[in-house]
């Protein structure tokens, strides 16, 4: 058994190397997207297009301005003086954000009242709009002890006040670097749709050359042609985990604070589900477009239901109880917790025992139907 199956995994590594547009495929595709992904999938706003209308224009009104575009966020693109101006600037898109201060903030100030300033934004993009907004509200609130520190030196009455000293720690990822977070979750999405897409393909690509029927009159028994058909997927599968983590830790300085053999075994325990979800998919397929299709059908739910973009926690529950059975969903809870969180096996086990179990009835279910196939 062993050597029949040897010699279908032989045959198929041939299969595969021989067709230069598949070695592209296998190596290359994973490295453009995880280039491509680790700059684009950025949520940290570090540039924030400015337009500022200071109708007050006193020194308490230009030292807020400053403060704001002293920051490392807020940059001012355009100086405005009219409502129309506001207007047309936030329709155009021109600014993310107007700094509005009225006539009398200055006087307000100086007679210790209430100033009031306004801050438009362009809440097209509701995500980066709170990012801006807790922004701001940082810059304010630092010009608000700024002006009590000037009151109590003018004043001399330097009691004992009572503060509140608020010191901000974030475990896991200090500096709160968003790409941290994603780049993780961007390896499993690229494992997930190459052992897919490669497994569904390469089987029924055998099916529309002819050499299915070949393979099912020789004394090949189903289950050595199944192991031989996905080992070489599988392998392919971690060394492309491997070198895309190398580039993720070595180009993007992604911290891989767990154990890469941990990395490793976890990945070969979701093979399991993406690999034989794949197998499934061939025995449906009867061209490789077909097939193609069927995957992008399955793949497109499974990221969106994983927790990779978007928090389970913020679905509906009806939505949260179909993540349960989406295998994507507890490798995505993994890999983040082995790259970020440095944990061991006895942490993710939790995650890992329901994938094993997914992974053993796909593969059986996808095996009973591949030799039924055959038959």
């Amino acid at each position: 058994m062993f050597e029949r199956a040897m010699a279908i995994l032989v045959k198929e590594f041939k299969q595969i190397f021989r067709d230069p547009r598949m070695k592209t495929v296998i190596f290359i595709t994973p490295l453009v997207q995880i280039i491509l992904f680790g700059y684009a999938a950025n949520k940290d706003i570090n540039f924030v297009p400015t337009a500022i209308l200071d109708r007050d224009n006193t020194p308490e009104s230009r030292e807020l301005l400053r403060r704001f575009t002293y920051s490392k966020y807020f940059v001012p693109k355009h100086y405005i003086f009219t409502q129309e101006e506001q207007n047309q600037v936030l329709d155009k898109g021109l600014a993310s954000v107007v700094i509005h201060i009225d006539r009398g903030f200055g006087r307000d100030i100086n007679a210790s009242k209430s100033a009031a300033i306004q801050l438009a934004y362009d809440g097209s993009d509701s995500n980066t709009t709170m990012i801006i907004m807790g922004y701001a509200n940082t810059v304010v609130s630092n010009y608000q002890q700024y002006l009590l520190n000037q009151k109590i030196e003018a004043t001399k009455e330097i009691a004992n006040i009572p503060k509140v000293d608020l010191r901000d720690r974030a475990w896991f990822n200090g500096n709160l670097v968003s790409r941290n977070y994603y780049l993780p979750g961007v390896i499993a999405t690229i494992v997930t749709m190459m052992s897919l897409l490669l497994t569904a393909m390469a089987i029924v690509k055998e099916k529309e050359i002819g050499t299915m029927e070949q393979l099912m009159v020789s004394p090949l028994k189903p289950i050595e042609l199944i192991i031989g058909k996905l080992l070489p997927f599988a392998v392919i599968a971690l060394i492309q985990i491997a070198l895309i983590t190398a580039l993720g830790v070595l180009w993007f300085h992604v911290p891989l604070r767990g154990n890469l053999f941990l990395l490793l075994f976890s990945t070969c325990i979701y093979l399991f589900t993406t690999l034989g979800i794949g197998l499934f998919i061939s025995t449906i397929s009867s061209t490789q477009q077909e097939a193609m299709m069927s995957v992008f059908l399955f793949y497109m739910p499974t990221v969106l239901l994983s927790g990779f973009a978007y928090p389970i926690a913020n679905m509906p529950k009806i939505i949260q109880q179909f993540t349960f059975i989406n295998p994507l969903r507890y490798f995505m809870v993994v890999i983040r917790s082995i790259f970020l969180k440095g944990v061991g096996i006895e942490i993710i086990w939790v995650q890992l025992l329901p994938l094993l179990v997914m992974g053993c009835f796909i593969i059986t279910l996808s095996t009973l139907r591949f030799r039924r196939s055959l038959g």
